[in-house]
């Protein structure tokens, strides 16, 4: 059946992308083209889909020099926000991520062959690790841009990725690649292998590829070689860690103070108690002591991968069997082994003790800056104005002692994680008279130990302050063989398990005027279980953090759907094919009951060169057991509160009553390929995107703004379940568990523009993918927030405008590529209303230019060379940023890289 020009711009790509999935289906004598494309599951004979998908095709992975997929996907127009990627060395566990339209990794599905992949990863994970995904199988991957949850369940509210392997190959083909930076840091190097064979009766393909990445540190570029500071000279080094080297001291003793009513004791009666000591920075031990100075703050870049190491071992296998003319058994297998590593600064370590005699004199000649209570009555004493009144006053014996310090005496935190992820399927599809069916089963399975060296036994520790064997202040005693036995390992095992038995039929129902009505009808129950268990040493919160719980759930559900195609409109004027697509899921879940979310769309084909198409759903993301179930454990968040610390002590965790998240989409666009400009065609895309009940945690600021010494606001229920209080380090703690109270609302535009053609006897494509980000607002208390055009400190960035720009050319045996990447600037979410006090209220725009080439030696060998970054653009510094000084998760900390890859192929 012939396909029009118009269905093959439907499937609107990366410019440079132009891979197609096609599966064959015998039809007597006749062979019928049948069509697949993500987003439905209607076998169909064109591509004139109503959502737009985006196609990606091996050799396009190959010209970026790609040895894993996240590193591709994640240039992808659409995306944005916190990716995990190599370049996240605090809180990655080695993890990479896909996040469509900066709605948050979960809200991704990730499908392999159109079937669920296992969420991997460390813990009890809840997102699918690219990692797992063998990019030297990869045939095609289709991006589908629109609400999916009708069609696949949970988890699709953004949109879809389909990794599509290679499972008809024949012959043997071998790639050996390696890249490293201009800096000559963070190599990389792979070898792939991919063989396969046809026989009477089916196909068999193994693959098999090994991949090892080096590091970079961040005190080898000069953006990140200090943590950055902004003072009235401008930027400095001082942004570092007051918990320094060779200690950090502080007077902690407690005076009674008076409330905002001037009232002395709380509304149960208790003394309001605070240091004595205020607008003292407290003394160094770092080279002798003496006042504390930002010169004493530690530097930890030089302990800090920029760009972090992994080890990666990706087997698969993928085998078909014809069991008789109707019918075709089929199994797949991949199997991952990963070996991960980060690194970072040693451990902050911190604890109170009581200074006495046998600590020694050293602190008795030291003064600090006190509050003070001339009257007698125990309550500090304040001027006319309401300030403190202060004196000088030496340290003595008897004092209440915080001490603090940068465990660099025993190294650096080494993190290191060994994941296992296995996913098998094995099911039967064929033909019944018109009718295609297929059943499988589909099991995964995740393990994983994760490690942190050079942790310290501060239970142990204090006991020995206690009892006189140990003294802090003496620095000689932290270096001894006898310190060392405090020094352990944390050791935490982690898994998920997925098992899914599925069924479905599909094919042609009644013919109508316009032509047959068809439809897709299966059920599926799946059975999902996770786990976390801490290091024995973390669960009893010995390791100078709050205690970390276990996790431990699962779930099932059982879904049934049925999704329509019916043709309204055929060879009418201005209406050569209408057709309305129809699909409804019912689903049981074992946590929170049953529901139902459906879809509607519309795709109107004008004439061979213009159609209009249009989706409106609704989607849902069921909890995952992580978000159900995981125990309370400490996070830290960066908070801004005068006077205290910048990092927070947050304990979060999971909550059982969690519903599911609802969403809203639609999606509209228009799809033109012009007869009167050949190779031309172009796609514009709307989409808008309302997430109700979302699965939040309340913003860190909003709660210390709200909570911290906020004493009108002391009875609302964010403050009581918050419990914010600030410690005597003026580190700030609270709570912030996981609640359905959050909303979010996003739009934009995805424009692609592409063109091909043939002149001098060379092949030439040109495109251009852009996103513009119309809307993009969240709300989980108080007044909403709106992230367009703004970059965060710990959840990315949100891009009013990402463009892609091609350019290919192409020869007998050659091609040439150049690409251009635009990031367009963004406001620090840390200074919006407050610019003035900002260094870097904003990042520039940015524009990252990369061009890469192949030869064909001969039929058997290619070779392929490229440079990524090859301006060497350094990542740009604001106000407010995540680490390294800038945002890893949105540009590029590497600088130029060069790559190169030798294929053979038989």
């Amino acid at each position: 059946m012939k396909k029009s020009t118009l269905g093959l711009a439907v499937i609107a790509a990366i410019p440079m992308f132009s891979s197609m999935q096609v599966v064959a289906a015998e039809d007597g004598a006749k062979a019928i083209e049948k069509i697949q494309v993500t987003g439905s599951r209607i076998k169909r004979s064109d591509m004139e889909n109503a959502s737009p998908v985006t196609l990606i095709g091996a050799d396009d992975i190959k010209a970026m020099g790609a040895t894993s997929i996240d590193s591709v996907l994640q240039k992808m127009t659409a995306t944005g926000g916190a990716m995990t990627n190599p370049g996240i060395n605090n809180g990655s566990g080695g993890n990479a991520s896909i996040d469509l339209r900066g709605l948050g990794s979960p809200r991704t599905l990730v499908l392999v062959n159109g079937r669920r992949m296992i969420a991997s990863g460390t813990g009890a994970a809840s997102t699918v690790d690219l990692n797992t995904i063998p990019v030297s199988m990869i045939k095609s991957v289709e991006v589908l841009k629109d609400g999916a949850s009708a069609v696949y369940g949970t988890d699709a509210v953004a949109g879809v990725v389909n990794i599509i392997l290679k499972d008809d190959f024949e012959g043997l083909d071998m790639n050996v690649n390696a890249a490293i930076t201009g800096e000559g840091d963070a190599p990389e190097n792979s070898i792939d292998f991919t063989v396969g064979t046809s026989f009477d009766k089916g196909n068999i393909v193994i693959g098999m590829q090994y991949t090892d990445r080096g590091k970079a540190k961040q005190s080898d570029r000069d953006f990140s070689s200090c943590p950055i500071a902004e003072g009235a000279n401008g930027l400095n080094c001082y942004g570092g860690s007051v918990y320094s080297e060779g200690g950090h001291i502080w007077q902690d003793s407690v005076i009674g103070d008076v409330n905002s009513d001037g009232e002395s004791v709380d509304g149960d009666g208790n003394p309001i108690t605070s240091g004595l000591a205020i607008g003292d920075n407290g003394l160094s031990g770092q080279g002798g002591l003496h006042p504390f100075t930002d010169a004493d703050r530690y530097n930890f870049a030089p302990a800090s991968y920029l760009y972090t190491p992994m080890e990666r071992l990706n087997l698969t296998g993928i085998a078909t069997y014809e069991l008789n003319d109707d019918t075709n058994l089929f199994t797949e297998f991949t199997y991952t082994k990963r070996w991960s590593e980060q690194q970072m600064a040693a451990q902050p370590v911190w604890f109170g003790f009581e200074y006495n005699e046998a600590m020694g004199d050293s602190l008795l000649g030291q003064s600090y800056n006190s509050k003070v209570d001339r009257d007698g009555d125990g309550i500090a004493d304040r001027d006319a104005n309401g300030d403190y009144i202060t004196e000088s006053a030496n340290y003595a014996y008897g004092d209440d002692i915080f001490y603090g310090r940068r465990m660099s005496d025993t190294g650096a935190r080494y993190f290191e994680q060994t994941v296992d992820t296995v996913r098998a399927v094995i099911g039967a599809e064929g033909f019944v008279g018109d009718y295609s069916w297929d059943v499988s089963a589909n099991f995964g399975r995740n393990d994983s130990v994760d490690k942190l060296s050079n942790l310290h036994n501060m239970g142990a520790i204090q006991d020995q302050i206690t009892a006189g064997t140990f003294n802090p202040l003496d620095q000689a005693a932290w270096t001894t063989e006898d310190f060392r036995k405090n020094v352990y390992t944390e050791v935490n095992n982690g898994g998920s398990q997925l098992f899914i038995l599925a069924a479905s039929v599909s094919g042609e129902m009644f013919e109508l005027p316009a032509g047959y009505a068809a439809f897709a009808a299966g059920v599926e129950r799946r059975q999902e279980k996770a786990w976390y268990t801490p290091d024995s040493l973390t669960a009893q919160g010995l390791a100078n953090d709050p205690a970390v719980e276990p996790t431990a759930g699962g779930f099932d559900v059982s879904e049934a759907y049925v999704e329509f195609a019916i043709p309204l409109l055929a060879d009418a004027p201005f209406a050569q094919n209408v057709e309305l697509s129809a699909a409804l899921r019912a689903f049981d879940y074992s946590t929170f009951g049953s529901d139902e979310t459906w879809k509607l769309g519309l795709t109107w084909k004008a004439n061979d060169e213009l159609m209009f198409r249009s989706v409106v759903s609704t989607a849902f993301r069921a909890p995952t057991v992580s978000e159900l179930y995981s125990g309370n454990s400490p996070s830290f968040e960066n908070v801004d509160y005068p006077g205290a610390q910048t990092q927070a002590e947050v304990t979060v965790g999971g909550n059982d009553q969690l519903t599911p998240e609802e969403a809203d989409t639609l999606t509209a666009g228009i799809v033109y390929e012009p007869e009167w400009f050949e190779g031309l065609s172009m796609t514009l895309d709307y989409y808008d995107i309302e997430i109700e009940n979302a699965i939040v945690t309340v913003d860190s600021q909003y709660i210390v703004e709200q909570c911290v010494n906020n004493e009108p606001n002391a009875d609302i229920a964010l403050c009581q379940s918050a419990n914010a209080s600030i410690d005597g380090t003026g580190r700030i703690i609270f709570n912030n568990q996981r609640q359905n109270i959050g909303s979010e609302k996003t739009s934009g535009y995805d424009l692609n523009l592409a063109y091909s053609f043939e002149a001098a006897g060379l092949n030439f494509k040109a495109g251009l993918d852009t996103t513009y980000l119309e809307e993009y607002v969240t709300q989980v208390t108080g007044d909403p927030t709106d992230y367009t055009g703004v970059i965060t400190s710990s959840s990315g960035g949100y891009a009013e405008v990402k463009s892609n720009l091609s350019l290919n050319v192409a020869g007998d045996n050659w091609d040439a590529q150049y690409q251009a990447r635009y990031i367009s600037g963004m406001d620090s979410f840390a200074c919006i209303g407050k610019e003035d006090t900002c260094y870097a209220p904003t990042t520039p725009s940015i524009v990252y230019h990369d061009i890469s080439g192949t030869y064909l030696l001969n039929e058997t060998i290619t070779l392929s060379a490229g440079v990524n970054n090859l301006f060497d653009k350094q990542p740009p510094y604001y106000t407010g940023n995540n680490d390294s000084n800038t945002d890893p998760y949105t540009y590029d900390v590497l600088g130029r890289r060069f790559f190169a890859s030798l294929n053979f192929k038989l």
